[in-house]
């Protein structure tokens, strides 16, 4: 007889243990449970009886920005395949009704979902994923790309340092993470270039989303002097790498010595009102501000934690080398569910397919969470592409909700962890050669004709 892995069968009876709690299932029932579906139909609008209703649709978006291959073709034709072997009349193979049916879908019904879904997994943390005691949010930005057409290059400029029909329409997204669950609690979208899409910007687009005794953290993009003052007026503390321009001019011999290049100033008001700032908002910010700032780990840090008896320069270093995850996280959002190239042409559906992906994500994440909970683990020691890869197998096997099937389910995302690598360092070069194609210097109308009147150049060697 096959025995398991001592470990596995150690793994096996941790669960077993845990699923006997009354709240074994406490994150997997946010997708079956009646409160999801009361927001779902909340916000579901008015509609007939349609062969792609709007829950439909929705799942049918969902399992594109799941699959490799994210043609409206391959979705319609597992629907028409879907019908056919339950016994159901096929609908046709073409596009055009599912995509008229996506269009249909309300972005703030997506919106909605991600951020409800975010918050309920948040809500559901237990106590001991906390640095201590406190909730964590990671706050980063980043790029995707979408088609060249002109509706998308007039809503998201290209950048200014490619030729006009050479580039690709830029839009900045800024994401708000739970360091915990690494649920996305809201996200932002703007412009890559031009007035409002700056990172700042975005983030104060987003400032409610945040709590009373929330800590963030982020890069140096963050810590200005009126984000630090409406952090502190919410009662929110705040962890940011110092800025370019302020490090440079760092005195630890001033302010208040705490330790070894360790110190608390007094910060003062920028005479100058930023341009999206109103008066009054500029009048009422307080005229100093106290600020801790400390060099560890090779970075100036900048916080309103200010006691270092409460919180020591080592703790203080630890937690910021955790702003990692939100890079890892939107790694996974544009490398492994595949995010960083949209395929719509318009923006509007451009938008709603941004969505879809953190929706999508947040589902992934869920089921960590609930694997973590009942394999005393934390999410961050799962493998993200792993817990995918298992929940596409898992759709195309058919759903079983039978509890072992669950308890099964959840035991093969805790099995792929992944490794503790502190202080990792790779370089940012591919090893594989790509392929030998010229890159494309003129609009591709143009060299389409060109090839028509001249034929193919030679190949490059």
């Amino acid at each position: 007889m096959h025995r398991n892995h001592p470990a596995v069968e150690q793994q096996q009876r941790c669960v077993r243990r845990q699923v006997e709690g009354s709240d074994a299932y406490q994150f997997f029932n946010l997708l079956t449970g009646p409160e999801l579906f009361d927001h779902v139909e909340a916000l579901l609008p008015e509609h007939r009886e349609r062969l792609f209703p709007p829950t439909e649709t929705l799942s049918m978006f969902l399992a594109q920005a799941l699959s490799a291959d994210r043609s409206c073709q391959k979705a319609v034709d597992e629907a028409a395949v879907r019908r056919l072997v339950a016994g159901l009349n096929p609908c046709s193979t073409q596009t055009g009704a599912y995509c008229k049916a996506r269009a249909r879908l309300p972005l703030e019904m997506i919106q909605t979902l991600t951020r409800h879904l975010g918050r309920e997994v948040t809500a559901r943390v237990p106590a001991g994923w906390h640095w201590r005691d406190r909730p964590v949010r990671l706050v980063d930005g980043t790029t995707v790309t979408l088609p060249d057409t002109a509706a998308n290059q007039a809503e998201y400029p290209q950048s200014r340092t490619q030729q006009p029909g050479l580039g690709f329409p830029l839009c900045r997204v800024l994401g708000l993470v739970c360091l915990d669950s690494g649920v996305v609690l809201d996200a932002a979208v703007g412009r890559f270039r031009g007035k409002g899409g700056d990172e700042q910007t975005l983030l104060r687009g987003v400032l409610d989303t945040l709590e009373r005794g929330d800590l963030l953290i982020g890069d140096a993009y963050f810590a200005t002097y009126f984000l630090l003052c409406t952090l502190r007026e919410r009662g929110i503390d705040g962890v940011f790498e110092q800025y370019g321009a302020r490090k440079r001019s760092i005195d630890f011999r001033c302010g208040k010595r705490l330790g070894s290049r360790d110190h608390v100033i007094v910060l003062s008001k920028p005479a100058g009102k930023p341009d999206w700032m109103a008066q009054a908002h500029y009048d009422a910010a307080p005229a100093t501000l106290e600020v801790r700032e400390l060099r560890t780990g090779g970075k100036v840090l900048v916080t309103t934690l200010l006691c270092p008896k409460q919180t020591s320069k080592a703790e203080l270093k630890a937690l910021y080398r955790s702003r990692w995850h939100v890079e890892l996280d939107l790694r996974n959002i544009k490398s492994t569910l595949g995010m960083d190239r949209l395929s719509c042409m318009t923006p509007a559906m451009a938008l709603k397919e941004l969505w879809v992906y953190l929706l999508a994500y947040n589902l992934i994440r869920l089921m960590m969470a609930q694997a973590a909970v009942l394999t005393a683990h934390t999410p961050r020691q799962f493998s993200f592409k792993h817990t995918v890869q298992l929940w596409i197998a898992w759709q195309h096997h058919g759903q079983d909700h039978r509890d072992d099937a669950l308890h099964g389910l959840f035991l093969l995302i805790a099995e792929q962890q992944v490794g503790q690598r502190p202080g990792r360092i790779e370089p940012r070069a591919l090893k594989r050669r790509l392929k030998n194609y010229p890159l494309l210097t003129k609009p591709r109308a143009i060299a389409r004709a060109d090839i028509a009147k001249y034929g193919h150049p030679k190949k490059v060697k």
